[in-house]
This record gives structure tokens, sequence and C-alpha cells, in this order.
């Protein structure tokens, strides 16, 4: 499940090699009838006979029986178990308590900390029958995070409420999956952090990563949650009696994914070299809001410096400047970022996975990643347009000329008019948006730009039409939402880039024989302006076109 995109062919010479791999997956466990006030009585008197005892004194003791069942039992096995304050990062909590032991597997850890869930109150009817409310908003009761070492997954944590109906969040990686799979079948896999670093058979480790994306894989994820769900985390509220006599049995979601691109660079300043020029070329087109720098050290580790061994589980603590450059499009995010001393990562995630629109449910996990991975693709495809645009010849006298869409005759694109210039610029910034953008979207953008909302969806739809006579825009299939073209992206970006950074600067100082005192540390674009504003004013100068 790998597909091929304009960045990675672009820069192919440079790199060592590339996997692409599910990363994180977030699975929602819920009992399905004790999702209402209905189901939750018929399963208590399934429980314990009848409803009589259904009552809120006692679903609170049941919540109380959970955590002291849960203490003893870490207390005789000597198990830690940590109390967190809101906030705490537990990932990294998790990594202090890991099993020096590789062949460990089974709970290492518990941690505990409040979050919502689902709680219900019980009121007495006028009959003596009870009746079940949500509270609302959810309270914030314990929640129980297990932390476990699997056969095939590696480091999975499951996050289970107190209260009934003990509703479970099942953490897992699929890096871990992989790594484990690898090892199964001795392939030759090395990895720092969350990544495969070289030395890695990366061509192998992509054909491991590809298996978990096919449908007879997917039911992997409800075995491992079975497999630890019922003996280890929901045995301190039910036995396996109890769970057997109501019936009590979990269905599964996936709430949040990730998917991950990964490219390894041959040498560390390669890749700073590509990936920070990138940011500098691309971030104002496609308007990046949140450009993040962890300062770590000043340089990237030295390519010479002598190899340390090399260890399969590290913290992550940055050893060098990482930029996060990350793109949100409501519940979506792309993030491209530099990860290890040669590794370019490109994530595609689903913080929820209903923007998807493709259902929840683990057979659609799939289709999921299928539109993940066409996320990646597209969002690369869009970078590689924007960042090695170009101009056709004649595209200057030929954008500007009308175009015919049948019996209409619509105007050309004028960006010499800030108007159509502030439609192109929101035209672009929404070039790397997954689902497109309607003329409601693009008229939100281009009013934010503007800084009023004068700027109306009516006319929007006016502009697109003229941006779809020239083939910058196409529309979406079976529905009211377009996409740029990458030609359309590389011509708008040539444009942009020409007028804000060639024509603009050079004008500004052109007709002047000295400048401001250069800057200590010049840079290599500001040498090269230098000298074409020079040569340019003694062009002027010959053409008397200086001014006086």
């Amino acid at each position: 499940m790998y597909d091929s995109d304009d960045f990675t062919s672009y820069h192919q010479e440079l790199l060592d090699g590339r996997y692409d791999c599910v990363d994180r997956i977030v699975l929602n466990g819920y009992f399905s009838l004790g999702q209402t006030g209905g189901g939750f009585r018929c399963w208590w008197r399934e429980l314990f006979g009848s409803d009589a005892t259904l009552n809120t004194n006692h679903l609170q003791r049941m919540a109380g029986d959970f955590s002291r069942r849960l203490h003893a039992f870490a207390k005789q096995n000597k198990i830690p178990v940590v109390h967190c304050e809101t906030g705490t990062r537990k990932h990294e909590i998790a990594e202090k308590y890991l099993p020096d032991d590789p062949s460990f597997q089974g709970l290492f850890l518990i941690l505990v900390a409040k979050s919502p869930a689902l709680v219900w109150d019980v009121r007495q009817c006028k009959s003596g029958a009870p009746h079940l409310e949500r509270k609302k908003p959810w309270p914030y009761v314990n929640h129980y995070h297990f932390h476990i070492i699997d056969k095939e997954w590696g480091h999975l944590t499951i996050k289970m409420s107190g209260h009934p109906p003990f509703g479970i969040q099942v953490m897992l990686n699929g890096h871990e999956w992989v790594e484990w799979q690898a090892r199964e079948q001795t392939i030759s896999m090395i990895k720092e952090g969350n990544c495969f670093v070289e030395g890695s058979d990366f061509m192998a480790l992509n054909q491991i990563a590809d298996t978990l994306c096919q449908n007879d894989t997917i039911g992997q994820l409800a075995k491992v949650c079975d497999r630890w769900v019922y003996s280890t985390c929901l045995c301190f509220a039910l036995n396996t009696k109890d769970q057997e006599s109501s019936r009590f049995h979990y269905q599964y979601s996936c709430y949040q994914i990730e998917y991950s691109r990964n490219l390894l660079f041959q040498l560390g300043a390669k890749l700073d070299s590509v990936y920070q020029g990138l940011i500098d070329r691309t971030r104002s087109l496609l308007d990046v809001n949140k450009l993040k720098t962890i300062f770590g050290r000043k340089n990237r580790p030295s390519a010479t410096k002598a190899s340390s061994p090399k260890v399969e589980r590290v913290l992550d603590s940055s050893t060098f400047d990482l930029t996060v450059f990350k793109v949100h499009f409501g519940k979506l995010t792309l993030k491209m970022y530099d990860k290890g001393e040669k590794t370019l990562r490109i994530e595609a995630i689903a913080h929820n996975t209903k923007e998807l629109k493709c259902g929840r449910v683990l057979a659609k996990v799939p289709d999921m990643l299928t539109k993940l991975e066409h996320m990646v693709t597209g969002f690369l495809n869009v970078i590689s347009a924007a960042n090695i645009s170009f101009l056709d010849d004649g595209i200057l006298d030929t954008i500007s000329e009308p175009t015919q869409r049948g019996n209409k005759r619509l105007a050309g694109i004028d960006l010499q008019k800030p108007r159509m210039r502030t439609v192109c610029e929101a035209a672009l910034a929404l070039a790397a948006s997954p689902r497109g953008f309607s003329s409601k979207d693009l008229a939100g953008k281009a009013g934010e730009i503007m800084g009023n909302d004068t700027y109306t969806a009516r006319q929007a739809a006016y502009d697109i039409n003229k941006l779809r006579g020239k083939s910058i825009l196409v529309p979406i299939a079976k529905s009211r939402r377009y996409c740029l073209s990458i030609p359309g992206v590389r011509i708008l970006a040539g444009l942009i880039i020409l007028r804000e950074k060639v024509i603009k600067p050079l004008l500004a100082g052109i007709c002047k024989e000295s400048i401001a005192r250069p800057p200590n540390n010049e840079r290599p674009i500001d040498s090269k302006y230098e000298r074409i504003r020079h040569d340019m004013l003694g062009l002027l100068n010959e053409l008397h076109l200086t001014p006086t």
C-alpha cells in the first residue's frame, strides 16, 4: 500500500530508503446494552436476577470495589500503581517502567487519572421502578490505564472507567506491531524511538506494514483487545462467571488513527537543506500559521561522529532542531517534521474518524487508511508543486486573456487587481485540504486574508469559474467542492513568488544607489538580490528609465 508522490520522486537520489506505516491507533470499546437506560436495566437483571438493587449507591460501591480489588492485586503482584495529576504526559511515565527483559509479556504498570465518563444516575419512579438518567455533563471519574506488553503489538495501553458500564479505550502503535513481526521473520531492523533507521530492510518493513492495512489482518485488532480486556481489566469489576451470565461483551470502533510516510535521507545536511528550504518557500503560500521549532543543539549531529550502539527504545529527547510543519483541517491534521538525524516523516492524523466519513467500525479501518494515504500523497504533491513552481512560456500573457465555458464568456485572471490576487492566495492556502473546498470556504479564507468580510460566496463562485476556465481549479465529482490541479498549484505559486519575491523587492530598492548596511549573517539569497539590483540599476540608467 504505497502511492508514489512527486516530492519523493523528485528527491529519490538523496534517499536511502522509505516506508509507510500505520502509526497510532485508538479504539473505543463499549458495552452496547449499557449505553441506554433500558438496556442497562436489562443487563442488571441478568447480572443480579432483578433490578430491585439498582440504585446510585450500589453503582458507586461497584466503582469502589473495582479500585480496591485493583490495588490489592497490584500490591500482591508488585505492579506499580501511580496516581497522575490532570495534564500529566502518561507515556513519559510509562517509559520509565518498561521491563528490561525482552521476553516479558503481561501487565507492568497501572496509572490512575481522572477523565470524563458515562455515569448513570438512578432515581425511583412513583411505581417504585428505577429510572436511569445520564449525568450531564459527564463527571470526571477515575480511569485506570493498564500498560501491557503483548506478544504481537508490543507496548499497548487500555484505559478503563471504574464506573459501569466500564467504557474502555485501547491505544496501539503500528510501528510496534511491525517491529515484533520483523523479529519473528528475522528481518533486518534497527528502531530508534518510534522510527526505523538506516540499517533496516525498508522494502521488507514496507511489505509487513502493508499487511496491517488488509481486511484479513484487521481482525487482529479485535483479538488483541479481547486477549487483555476481559482477563486483565474487566476482571476487577466482573469475574468470568458474571461476565458470562450477564453476557457482557465489548464492541469496538476506531476513534483516532494516524498514517505516516517516512523518508530516510543519506545525509542529515541534505535533509536540513531540503526541509528548511521547503518551509521557507511554502509556509506563506500554504498559510501555515503554526510552525514550531523545539530547540535542542544548534546543529544536527555530525555524520562523521563515531556511532554509538543502537538501542531499540529511547526517550524522545531532542538533540537537534526539530521543526514541525502543521496544516489543520477541522479534526484532520497533516504534519511534516524531521525525526532523528536523517528521517523526514509526513503524517496524516484523524483526531476523530467521523471526519473521514466512511464509518467507524473496525471493518472500515482499511478504508480509513486508504483515505489517510491519499491525504499524505496529495499533501506531498501540493508541497512539491508549491516548492518547485514554474511558469510556462507565454503564461504571463495568456493568464489574463478571457476564456469561454459553454456559452458564457469569462474574464481572465489579472493578478494586478488586489481582489484576484487575494483569491489566488486563498486558493493556494486551501490547496492541501483533503476534501477540497467550496465557494463558502474560499470566501472565508479570502476574507481572512483581506481582514474583512466584504468578499461574499457569490463573488467567490464567480472567481471560481474564472479559475476553472484556466484549468487551475477542477471540480470534485458528485460534490460542489473544488481542488487545485497540480499544474494550477505550480502556476499560482510561480506567479505569486514572481510578484512578491522578485518584482516587488527589486522595484523597492532598484532606484537607490546604496541601501542600508547589509546584515552580519548575510544569506546567499541576499547577495543574489544585491547583484540583480545593481545590474538592473545599470540597465535602467542605459534606458533612461531612472527617475531623477
